[in-house]
């Protein structure tokens, strides 16, 4: 049983839409501190899990991101144009199987070593996705395709390779804004830094 498990009593659940993914609307009765139970109403949007990567050589100290357009961030006045790190639904695979095809499948990389450094919750007021954040290192020698991403599921997707200082800048001048990233490309100036001291 989980810690919370005896301060959720489930009421209602309804199916809001279930077309691309599933959006959810739960009523439901959760125990406060104080020990009275309150009614709250909740929606959920369900896409399933995800797993993102950042390619890293740590001799050049670069990385390698792609640039895609994402609609919802269009349509929440940004151009669109999203630099990122590879990510991916899992899709019923391991994070660490769909990782590998979908790092090839948008930047052409033909990855075997995949590191886990953490997982995060990246919008839990509303949606349930947990990513699976991942790191390796990369050089020519496997860069097997040019990468772009799958045309028949609408990418379109250009492949970037920038020296990691220049990534970090541009979280700071807002050219990177996709959460993922700037959390992957911190957590590469980190182990860069702590090297370095050592």
């Amino acid at each position: 049983m989980s810690a919370t498990e005896h301060r959720v009593n489930i009421i209602e659940t309804r199916v809001l839409s279930d077309d691309w993914y599933t959006l959810k609307k739960t009523t439901f009765d959760y125990l406060r501190r104080d020990n009275t139970w309150q009614r709250q109403s909740r929606e959920t949007y369900d896409r399933g899990n995800g797993a993102t990567i950042l390619l890293f050589n740590r001799e050049r100290q670069t990385v390698v991101l792609t640039r895609q357009f994402r609609f919802p961030a269009f349509v929440n006045n940004h151009h669109g144009m999203l630099i990122e790190t590879a990510a991916g639904l899992l899709d019923h695979a391991s994070p660490e199987e769909r990782i590998r095809a979908e790092v090839e499948e948008e930047t052409g990389y033909r990855i075997q070593h995949v590191e886990k450094v953490f997982e995060a919750f990246m919008s839990p007021g509303s949606v349930t996705e947990k990513l699976f954040f991942f790191i390796a290192d990369y050089d020519d020698s496997l860069k097997t395709g040019k990468g772009g991403g799958l045309e028949d599921e609408g990418e379109d997707i250009e492949v970037l390779e920038l020296p990691l200082d220049k990534a970090l800048e541009m979280i700071r001048t807002g050219e990177i804004v996709d959460g993922k990233t700037i959390m992957l490309l911190q957590h590469a100036a980190l182990r860069v830094a702590t090297v370095s001291a050592a």
